[in-house]
């Protein structure tokens, strides 16, 4: 080694042991989960607090035990979408997810901030070992199923969440746009890079439904989603459209009571994991 280690392999060009297997952390004492699954886009803004919302929901709606673990430290909006105002609390245990009204378990680090608009100002590092103690730290008890919102692109975070946390695999979000397509590959080949399965892509905002005709118009243009997906060989396990009520609901705090089927076919095919 050239230098001290830090154990942040973010940051270093070294080829070491612990670059080439990371350690798993291990979760919170006491606590299990049986499937986590990240949700991952190489761009912001595509939606993937709403994929990641709509999966949870359908999960416990299903009957399963299910969490959140909000990784967007600077961004987030889980607590927002599920209506979520009571802040963590915490035990001799370790810290207490806030559970929504559905039951679904979450930790983002508004839960933790005096306001909800207080930003957080910190390095890489330092947010990267949050999300660290958001598994190993937080109390989640029994779960079925667990999805991590990630941040947006393939930096600090994302790279902690793959070598540090037990994935059972990806889902990748995306949205029409060519631009964004291009960047979403960044994520899709992080994950291969990373040896972690990619179990599909979603693409969000596909299209609109005229009021008047019914007819679907895509306002983005054209769609590629299908062709970055079939170049991955990966299947495209959902589509969502531009809806103003699925951004009210989100805005009310209720897209728990929010129904649609878009991601049916993904829901099926993370219970047959």
């Amino acid at each position: 080694m050239s230098g001290e280690c830090t154990h942040d392999c973010s940051s270093c060009k070294e080829e070491c042991a612990d670059r080439s297997a990371p350690q798993k952390e291990k979760i919170h004492q006491g606590s299990s989960v049986k499937k986590v699954i990240a949700v991952l886009s190489g761009k912001g803004g595509v939606g993937k607090s709403l994929v990641t919302s709509l999966l949870a929901v359908s999960a416990a709606r299903k009957g399963y035990k299910t969490g959140i673990m909000d990784l967007d430290i600077t961004g987030p909006s889980i607590p927002k979408a599920f209506g979520i105002t009571q802040k963590a609390g915490a035990s001799q245990d370790g810290i207490l997810p806030v559970s929504s009204a559905g039951g679904i378990k979450v930790m983002s680090i508004n839960l933790l901030l005096n306001s909800e608009t207080d930003p957080v100002i910190w390095r890489g590092p330092i947010i990267a070992g949050v999300a660290k103690q958001f598994w190993t730290d937080v109390a989640w008890g029994d779960l079925d199923y667990m999805f991590i919102d990630m941040p947006p692109g393939t930096g600090d975070v994302a790279l902690t969440a793959f070598q540090s946390l037990p994935l059972d695999g990806v889902v990748i979000v995306t949205s029409p746009q060519s631009l964004v397509s291009m960047v979403v590959e960044k994520a899709v080949n992080m994950a291969s890079m990373m040896s972690v399965p990619v179990l599909g892509m979603v693409e969000n905002m596909s299209y609109v439904i005229c009021p008047d005709c019914g007819k679907k118009i895509e306002i983005f243009g054209k769609s590629n989603a299908h062709e970055t997906a079939s170049r991955h060989g990966l299947s495209m396990l959902g589509t969502i459209p531009m809806q103003p009520e699925l951004s009210e609901a989100c805005d009310r705090g209720a897209i728990e009571y929010f129904k649609g089927g878009w991601l049916d076919e993904l829901s099926a095919s993370l219970e047959k994991l």
